[in-house]
């Protein structure tokens, strides 16, 4: 048998990047998948290329459709998996009092709303799965809120596991991940930024979305991992 025969997973955030290879390991590994995004095109030729058993379109910062979804989504679910949202770059004297609350709340605010209905539906022991990141823990010129952001990440996480439990909650700290989302923010400068993490990294070359992926399943499957932090960046944090 398979790692996660028998189970269904739910990317929230699973078109592209690492949801989307998330769930195509997870189906490798004998799961059912559920996708969900924002755009119907693209989640239309992911869902064909995984054979989901279904996706749906809405904006995982939307309260309100993130209840309609878990409330309709048929039966019980295993796994949930949330790479929607993403940090909030800038100088702290430019931000207005809204711009920081946004970026201090919004990814914890989706994550506790994901949670909140997706758990009632959860099997015990399955795990909800949260994103957060390895770069923003030094501070540093032009990064902003974002250390503050990723300082808050990680005891929200062991609180909600505590708060959940049976149902384990579990975060996932990356680093620079080859992804159309980071190809997308850095434009003509990401061969420069390969090249770069290639040379210094300890691992000497760099993450991708199936070595995140990997660190997912694995955590899915892990049933005494709970309310933790998990590195995933090649030893970037350490050598720059």
């Amino acid at each position: 048998m398979t790692k996660l025969d028998g189970q269904t997973v739910v990317l929230v955030g699973g078109s592209a990047g690492i949801g989307f290879e998330t769930a195509r390991l997870a189906r490798a590994e004998g799961a059912e998948v559920v996708l969900t995004g924002r755009d119907p095109d693209k989640l239309a030729r992911a869902a064909e290329t995984v054979d989901a058993r279904s996706t749906a379109a809405f904006d995982a910062s939307d309260a309100s459709a993130v209840a309609s979804f878990f409330a309709d989504l048929p039966g019980t679910i295993d796994h949930v998996l949330v790479t929607a949202g993403g940090p909030h770059y800038g100088p702290l004297l430019e931000m207005s009092a809204e711009d920081v609350r946004t970026a201090l709340s919004d990814h914890i605010v989706v994550s506790l709303e994901i949670a909140r209905h997706a758990a009632p539906k959860m099997r015990p022991g399955g795990a909800i799965l949260l994103m957060g990141g390895t770069g923003g823990r030094r501070i540093g010129h032009g990064l902003g809120i974002v250390s503050a952001a990723t300082a808050a990440l990680p005891p929200f996480t062991a609180a909600l596991a505590l708060e959940l439990a049976p149902v384990r909650v579990n975060l996932i700290a990356a680093g620079f991940v080859d992804t159309p989302l980071s190809a997308a923010l850095l434009g003509d400068k990401l061969e420069d930024r390969r090249a770069e993490l290639r040379e210094k990294l300890p691992i000497g070359r760099v993450v991708g979305p199936a070595d995140v992926a990997a660190l997912a399943v694995h955590l899915m499957t892990n049933t005494a991992l709970t309310g933790a932090t998990y590195d995933i960046d090649g030893g970037q944090q350490f050598v720059f």
